[in-house]
């Protein structure tokens, strides 16, 4: 045989092989043809057992989505002798509070009061020469751009962080 032939025999030998790769014929995916063979009119198809089955397991195996619970901190400060309670990762907001106000309370401060409650964020709290403020954010970063921005809105020069700290959410599932 000369490599001509065998060309055109291999080229013959592929037409066939594609016209009865076309199992499913005038079928949508998942169906296949119930006629008889030889039998003229319209195609009628049936589902192929277990075609769904397939995707509905991969549906299954599927991880539910993460969920995430809330943490809370708080800051407290007396004004009038610069005690500082401060509280992270709470289960809620009143538990914050609480526990940061207690902490203020334990240094000696009378007049202890909540100046911010957070949740999933991080919070600062900026000193300067003419006060003090706080600012929260969801990164420390943030926080402290702002924080510091208000200090020295009004010229301050002394600014600086002296607290700061973060109460991210935890991922429970």
């Amino acid at each position: 045989m000369t490599s001509t032939t065998l060309r055109w025999l291999l080229i013959g030998l592929l037409l066939l092989a594609a016209g009865a790769v076309h199992a499913e014929g005038e079928c949508p995916p998942g169906m296949f043809p119930t006629n008889p063979p030889g039998t003229q009119g319209p195609v009628s198809c049936a589902p192929i057992p277990g075609y769904n089955n397939n995707q509905q397991q991969t549906q299954q195996q599927t991880p539910p989505p993460p969920r995430w619970i809330s943490q809370w901190g708080a800051i407290a400060v007396d004004a009038r002798d610069g005690s500082l309670g401060t509280s992270t990762n709470m289960i809620s907001k009143n538990e914050a509070e609480q526990a940061a106000l207690a902490v203020c309370q334990s240094k000696g401060g009378l007049l202890c009061k909540v100046n911010l409650s957070y949740d999933n964020e991080c919070a600062v709290l900026v000193v300067g020469a003419t006060g003090y403020n706080v600012s929260a954010n969801v990164t420390l970063d943030k926080a402290i751009q702002h924080a510091m921005k208000v200090c020295g809105a009004d010229g301050d020069k002394t600014c600086q962080v002296y607290y700061s700290a973060c109460s991210p959410p935890v991922q429970i599932q």
